[in-house]
């Protein structure tokens, strides 16, 4: 019995092992077979960029968005002091007279945005700041003179503009999703290579509190941003535009890695019309300076409202005409609560100058209430 049972089994294995043979050497047989026998084929999933699966290639998405990307040279005059002591204090008692300062052309690069068929360009207020000659290379070679059409340093986007028409360009659409953990491309001219593309993921939304600029409501990313990306396109899976690349952490600490910041399109998409209807970004301003106000650890959960306090009230502003004073504490604007200060500010910059708005919140303890009409919030360099 036992030598008929160990026969059977190595029939069976020899069979088995003969049939993987032929079905790869022969593989209609395996189909015929399972004609024959009525057997569905087995399903094969195929990865593709909607489905969120991970695929081989994101060439296509690159090829969508690749044209509009261009790398911009910003050139500006500076001038500097000559130099002749590495130390300062010794330059100083050494006797030895400075000669004339010098002017010098220093070169910004950077990358930019195509947002129309007629020439306007996204990038970042700071590669074209103080430039007097900006030039921009196209996808293609191509070589433009660009001109500065206006810029907003409070979120770090410039527009320019160079001629031409049916230029390839990609559509600012806010309502494209954005969510952590989709692929995320940037296309840029890091160190001045030439066009240049990284992956990475959407590592998180909503970043602020970086001092890279006054309004901020970052994506962040681990695609590579390196010198020269700054202005360029973050893009997703489907190459559709959704952010500004702007920043990495490196910046403020040196041993960051892997954290980079763009600013979404929503916001791009907003201060680029702002800027071509008004040449500046107009935003309301309650002429005071605030922030977050000061509670007992562990009396509020993470992320409940907890106003702000102000800190500083313009003589003559909204906020000052009103009544209000360093120490209020704020709690609510127009009956809805206040977050935080970037809440705040994000909300105050949201409204129209001459916009009447109710606010209320504690002063010494005490409730209060107070209604004023909005500035428009002035240049940056106006602030002092």
């Amino acid at each position: 019995m036992l030598r008929l049972l160990s026969f059977v089994a190595r029939a069976a294995v020899v069979g088995l092992a003969a049939a993987f043979v032929l079905t790869r050497l022969f593989p209609e047989i395996g189909a015929d077979l399972r004609t024959s026998l009525g057997v569905a084929a087995p399903a094969v999933a195929v990865a593709t960029a909607d489905s969120g699966s991970p695929v081989s290639s994101y060439a296509q998405a690159v090829q969508r968005a690749a044209p509009a990307v261009v790398s911009i040279y910003a050139d500006k005059v500076v001038t500097r002091q000559a130099v002749l002591m590495p130390n300062a204090t010794l330059q100083r008692f050494s006797g030895i007279t400075l000669g004339m300062p010098r002017q010098m052309r220093q070169r910004a690069q950077g990358s930019g945005v195509l947002v129309s068929p007629d020439g306007y360009i996204l990038t970042n207020y700071h590669v074209v700041a103080a430039a007097q000659d900006i030039v921009v290379v196209l996808w293609d070679g191509r070589v433009a003179q660009a001109r500065l059409i206006g810029s907003d340093r409070d979120t770090d986007l410039a527009v320019l503009r160079i001629d031409g028409s049916d230029l390839p360009a990609v559509t600012l659409d806010p309502e494209i999703p954005v969510a952590v953990g989709d692929v995320a491309l940037a296309i840029g001219n890091p160190f001045g290579l030439g066009q240049t593309v990284t992956q990475g993921i959407v590592s998180g939304l909503g970043r602020n509190r970086l001092n890279l600029s006054t309004y901020e409501d970052f994506i962040q990313t681990d695609a590579a941003i390196n010198r020269g990306n700054s202005g360029g396109a973050l893009v997703n899976a489907r190459g559709e535009l959704v952010g500004i690349n702007t920043a990495v952490l490196s910046r403020l600490l040196p041993d960051a890695e892997g954290i980079g910041f763009a600013i979404p399109v929503a916001t791009a998409r907003a201060v680029l019309q702002q800027i071509i209807e008004n040449g500046v970004v107009v935003r309301g301003w309650l002429g005071a300076e605030y922030g977050d106000a000061p509670v007992m650890p562990g009396t509020l959960p993470p992320g409940a409202p907890r106003g702000v306090a102000l800190m500083n009230v313009y003589e003559g502003g909204p906020a000052d005409v009103a009544g209000l004073a360093p120490g209020d504490v704020l709690l609510e604007i127009d009956g809805e609560q206040i977050g935080d200060q970037s809440d705040l500010r994000n909300r105050e910059a949201a409204l129209q100058p001459g916009s009447a708005i109710t606010v209320t919140g504690l002063r010494a303890g005490l409730p209060f209430s107070a209604e004023l009409k909005l500035a428009q919030r002035p240049l940056p360099r106006a602030l002092g």
